[in-house]
């Protein structure tokens, strides 16, 4: 049979996918679905791409990092604008089904955890959401010691003659990006004197800020779909949510706005 573009993107299989659980169903149960399969999509692209990143700042290839940098802060834009369709749904059709949800949650994506993992926001007992020995625990255990893309950003500075501590080069991967001093000396020097430098980094800084309005649209949405209930899987819902809210995952590149 000839490749046809129903073919090549599996597309029957794709439809087949969404399963409602309501009985009826109710009918924004399918939005609901299609709606967190689609973040889920994104998330492989965007994980995808960080990997794609990561070899081009330990490379020192600049276009490249710019170019992919670019395609993830779109990605993330799209991602935020989907918000908007879910936000059709009123509370009374959110709660039609939601019963039917039983346990699962937000809370248990592994692929959003790995991408906060590659970002740098690293912390071990978001592994404990799946399942001992499961894929999705290995996924995430993998990542969790492997370097993020601050660590190769940081290998990017290096090969741009960036004097990053030594510390910070032979750090434990397993832990979560933190505030240097001395890397902030240095990132001020080269933010007026190396404009490679500078233009990959005022990148990186959208990507952060892109992800903190993620967050934000994200908890205002759970805010007007559910108030202040408890999240689905038993999660602390909106009050979570906003814990998470303004947390830099690359706090140094915010720390020397006020020192240029």
């Amino acid at each position: 049979m000839a490749l046809s573009y129903g073919t090549y993107l599996k597309v029957q299989e794709l439809l087949d996918l969404q399963k409602p659980l309501s009985s009826g169903p109710e009918h924004d149960e399918m939005l609901f679905i299609i709606i967190h399969q689609v973040y889920e999509l994104w998330f492989k692209q965007e994980l995808h791409e960080a990997g794609y990143l990561a070899k081009a700042l330990v490379g020192n290839d600049q276009p490249t990092a710019a170019a992919t940098l670019k395609r993830m802060l779109t990605i993330l834009k799209t991602m935020v604008a989907q918000i908007d369709v879910l936000e059709t749904m009123t509370p009374t059709s959110f709660m039609s089904f939601r019963n039917f949800l039983e346990n699962s949650s937000g809370f248990q994506s592994w692929q959003f955890r790995e991408f906060e993992f590659a970002l740098g926001h690293k912390r071990a007992k978001a592994i404990e959401w799946q399942p001992v020995g499961s894929p999705e625990r290995v996924a995430l255990e993998r990542r969790l010691h492997e370097p993020s893309l601050w660590d190769a950003f940081l290998r990017f500075l290096v090969a741009n003659k960036v004097a990053v501590p030594k510390a910070l080069l032979e750090r434990d991967l397993t832990q979560p990006t933190e505030a240097s001093e001395p890397l902030q000396d240095a990132l001020v020097d080269a933010y007026r004197n190396n404009p490679a430098v500078r233009s990959i980094s005022e990148l990186f800084v959208d990507l952060d800020e892109g992800i903190q309005e993620w967050r934000y649209r994200h908890v205002k949405m759970v805010e007007r779909t559910i108030g202040a209930k408890m999240g689905t899987g038993g999660s602390a819902g909106v009050d979570y949510l906003r814990s998470t809210l303004f947390r830099a995952l690359f706090p140094d590149l915010w720390a020397i706005r006020s020192r240029l």
